[in-house]
């Protein structure tokens, strides 16, 4: 019988699979899995280990945050250190034409990188705006001006899709201006509804249909909703999928971090979070916890729900490692890279 990908991304507990990770991963609520730095050792690893996971499961969708930066998950073994966003942005105020072809390459790069190893897809671009004092965005940000923003992740996507790999636009409706860290803390932005679609919601209404999903940021915007933007059907249903027309996914961040503590426990900040409009919720660095939200939730997903899921999903088959290495597009982009940095 086949499966239906249910609405759950969990992470495994080390480097191999064990018995209790099967279980997890077979449990009929589990849609896909978050990789993390402490999952990888070298390429050879990371192979076995996501050929494990398909061997329980062909359907799961295997993520990771791989943005480039600070935020990169697998940086030995020949993965190449991807440069942050914010040295994009840079980039663009000394040359328009060079940074756009950069960041090109640089989506190529990681999608073909991560696609060789098995893994579907990384949560990229950010779309928030540099305001300066974000003390968890900061150059993960391509830029404080909007539209550099979505020119920027623009070419970055269509780098990404030339590997075969789809994108997911954060933190929605924005991140940069509050400057607490949502994994420690409830970051509160006090600004008007106005001002937020002016600046911060631009790039996700400029790339429009280029965005395949979009990762709600564990914000509080008091004058638009008391809920955090993961929890809020306003900024969920009303704004981004009414107004904004955006028929992606919706990812919830992750439901263990410290600013998604107001929806209750993990299992019922998962529910709230999928009846806000989430199509799938993140359970990060708490496995066995994981796997008492997958008994507790009942929640079916709808048809909508699915297949946007499912065009998440790579297309394309994706090259080896060792033809990797020499297929043309990726030597030029590594080249393109090396150049604008040297």
């Amino acid at each position: 019988m086949k499966t239906i990908p249910g609405p759950v991304m969990l992470d495994v507990v080390g480097k191999t699979l064990n018995h209790d990770d099967r279980r997890r991963l077979a449990h009929p609520m589990t849609g896909g899995v978050i990789l993390f730095a402490r999952h990888y050792e070298r390429r050879a690893q990371l192979v076995a280990l996501t050929e494990a996971i398909r061997a329980v499961r062909e359907d799961l969708l295997i993520a990771v945050d791989h943005e480039g930066g600070r935020v990169q998950r697998f940086r030995t073994d020949g993965f190449t250190v991807l440069p942050s966003m914010g040295t994009l942005g840079a980039l663009w105020d000394r040359d328009v034409l060079q940074a756009t072809k950069v960041a090109t390459a640089v989506g190529y790069i990681l999608a073909a990188e991560l696609r060789a190893c098995g893994i579907d897809m990384s949560f990229t671009p950010v779309l928030d705006l540099d305001y300066g004092h974000s003390q968890v965005i900061g150059d993960r940000a391509f830029h404080r001006d909007p539209r550099v923003v979505a020119m920027l992740a623009k070419s970055l996507n269509h780098g990404l899709a030339l590997a075969g790999m789809s994108n997911c636009g954060k933190h929605f409706p924005g991140h940069g201006f509050a400057q607490a860290d949502s994994h420690v803390a409830m970051p509160v932005d006090e600004r008007s509804l106005e001002e937020i679609l002016r600046d911060d919601v631009a790039p996700y209404d400029w790339l429009g249909l280029s965005l395949g999903a979009v990762l709600p940021a564990h914000v509080v915007y008091p004058k638009v909703d008391a809920k955090p933007a993961g929890f809020s059907r306003v900024w969920l249903q009303d704004i981004l999928r009414k107004k904004l027309r955006f028929d992606g996914a919706i990812f919830s961040d992750d439901l263990s971090m410290e600013a998604a503590r107001q929806g209750g426990t993990l299992t019922e900040g998962a529910r709230a979070a999928l009846e806000a409009g989430c199509d799938m919720v993140l359970i990060c660095n708490q496995p066995h916890e994981a796997e008492k939200v997958l008994d507790a939730l009942r929640f079916k997903p709808s048809k909508e729900s699915q297949r946007r899921l499912k065009r998440m999903q790579p297309r394309g088959k994706a090259l080896k490692w060792s033809k990797l290495m020499d297929e043309p597009r990726y030597v030029e982009a590594q080249a393109l890279l090396r150049g604008a940095f040297e």
